[in-house]
């Protein structure tokens, strides 16, 4: 059973690497993924037009010439409503499973109950993906084959880049919607950072990223609503050298969000975001270097 998962995905991510990195700087865009397996579309009550509202559509396009100027790129091809990566490995809602989840499976976290767990059920304005309850079996196999591998490749890059250079940097890459969902529809700002309230990376990172942004003209605001989701946390420790931290792009400056085609604006944002990663890759290294111990 487990074949089949990878034969549909195949492959289900993927590492682009230059010929040389130059800088300890990793991109990674875990919900871009648009190969959306058969088994699944019958599984769903949802058509593929509803699906992909929890796509970052076109993220990996944006962010992919970062491999040009030196710096690896990591992406999903698999999508978020189907395996989201983004969180942690057993975040799963018993309501949703034919059958026991394992007894170590997180079922009370907050992502569990809005319905954004590993496995999602939701997308969208609260739309149930699945009309039935799905296998136990198949939540277990989509978390082996595809989440674990993804997660063990994205450690073993960090940890290259780490030895390499004696410190890491990982930029999470996502996109939001133009318009936040609440009772009163209101534009969103251009571009969300998010360092997990300054605990997941070093602040000059963020004070640099910030900088960048704005001096482009882009509107920014700090971990209000998105402060950066598992990978933000579980892979950043500045204190050891390790930093990661989160950009949130808003889709209207890229793209239409009802046709799911990208717009006029497309490539000035690309340019842009290369510039500021090439300036991320000269952040003075020093500055994100492990502390030191007391006694040192």
């Amino acid at each position: 059973m487990a074949a089949s998962v990878a034969e549909t995905i195949d492959p289900p991510f993927e590492v682009v690497e230059p010929e040389r990195i130059v800088a300890p700087v990793l991109f990674n865009s875990p919900h871009s993924g648009v190969v959306y397996p058969h088994s699944f579309l019958v599984q769903a009550r949802l058509d593929l037009q509803t699906l992909r509202r929890s796509e970052d559509s076109f993220v990996d396009a944006l962010f992919g010439g970062v491999v040009d100027a030196g710096m690896p790129f990591m992406r999903a091809h698999f999508p978020r409503c189907y395996l989201d990566v983004n969180r942690e490995p057993y975040e799963l809602d018993p309501r949703m499973f034919e059958g026991r989840l394992p007894a170590y499976a997180n079922t009370r976290s907050m992502r569990v109950s809005g319905g954004l767990g590993t496995i999602a059920r939701i997308v969208g304005e609260a739309q149930e993906i699945y009309g039935r309850r799905i296998p136990v079996d198949d939540a277990i196999q989509r978390i082996e084959t595809l989440y674990k591998p993804y997660h063990r490749t994205l450690r073993r890059l960090m940890m290259q880049m780490q030895h390499s250079f004696g410190i890491a940097v990982l930029v999470d890459c996502h996109s939001m919607p133009s318009m936040s969902s609440g009772r009163e529809d209101r534009p969103r700002t251009d571009m969300v950072i998010g360092d997990r309230y300054g605990t997941s990376c070093a602040g000059a990172l963020t004070d640099v990223l910030e900088t960048e942004l704005r001096r482009r003209g882009y509107s920014v605001v700090r971990n209000k609503p998105y402060a950066g989701g598992f990978i933000t946390e579980h892979y950043g420790n500045p204190a050891s050298g390790m930093h990661a931290i989160q950009i949130e792009i808003n889709r209207a400056l890229y793209m239409d969000e009802r046709s799911y085609q990208p717009t006029g604006r497309f490539e000035k944002l690309r340019e842009d975001l290369m510039e500021v990663a090439a300036r991320l890759a000269r952040i003075d290294h020093l500055a994100l270097a492990p502390l030191r111990t007391a006694a040192e």
